[in-house]
């Protein structure tokens, strides 16, 4: 992360008010979700609620970011649904961890390029926490695995990052594949890339729980961006 970015902890908020962190334990319908992530935002940006992170598993899905090409769209096996976030198409499903970012920049020095940047950190942290290297790619947002035991140059995706700031506030965040059925993918060409693979922590032999992933998720989120706090559902 730049050095711009980390300076006097830049992402924390100014006032120190904790974030609600939130885990929902079954399936959410995308729709729905997107439903209930606008009317949050709405309501932050109106100062009638606090910031949220909202950590979910959705239904198999392919979601289209603003800039997807229709050549990328492989084999619709799943439902289809426009995301209106940045980025191109993706995939959800079970095993994935999906993470709604609600933050409110105003609060948090108003750079959006410096928030990229910490949601890129906080993946790579959390999987350097597990002994797995993450690592940024120029023009490429996400975090990326070298796997050179498939040859020169080679990497995989683990985690997608897309974005989206309304009145200063941020939603949709990131999806970080844990135990995903990673031939689901083969259904589009992922985030517009073809020449490299998909991969997560099953994958590369980590097995872990989504609980476990979960609480180093927080840890690693609060020292990028504050404390958190937890809501039921």
């Amino acid at each position: 992360m730049d050095q711009a970015c980390q300076s006097g902890a830049k992402l924390h908020r100014d006032d120190g008010r904790a974030v609600e962190w939130r885990i929902f334990e079954a399936p959410l319908d995308y729709e729905r979700a997107l439903a209930m992530m606008d009317e949050r935002v709405a309501a932050i940006a109106a100062g009638a609620a606090g910031e949220a992170v909202w950590l979910l598993e959705h239904p198999p899905l392919y979601t289209a970011g603003t800039s997807a090409r229709p050549e990328d769209l492989l084999d619709p096996r799943f439902p289809v649904f426009a995301a209106g976030r940045g980025g191109q198409y993706t995939y959800h499903g079970p095993g994935q961890r999906v993470a709604y970012v609600m933050l409110d920049l105003t609060r948090r020095g108003r750079d959006i390029r410096c928030l990229v940047q910490g949601l890129e950190q906080w993946v790579i942290d959390t999987l350097a926490a597990h002994n797995i290297r993450g690592e940024r790619r120029e023009g490429r947002v996400g975090v990326w695995v070298p796997r050179p035991e498939k040859g020169p140059g080679s990497e995989d995706k683990i985690a997608a990052i897309g974005v989206r700031v309304r009145k200063w506030v941020t939603f949709h965040g990131i999806s970080l594949n844990i135990a995903p059925d990673l031939s689901h993918y083969d259904g589009i060409v992922p985030c517009g890339i073809s020449d490299q693979g998909v991969t997560s922590f099953e994958d590369l032999g980590v097995l872990l729980s989504m609980a476990e992933v979960d609480s180093v998720l927080r840890g690693r989120f609060e020292a990028i961006f504050g404390p958190t706090v937890s809501t039921p559902v």
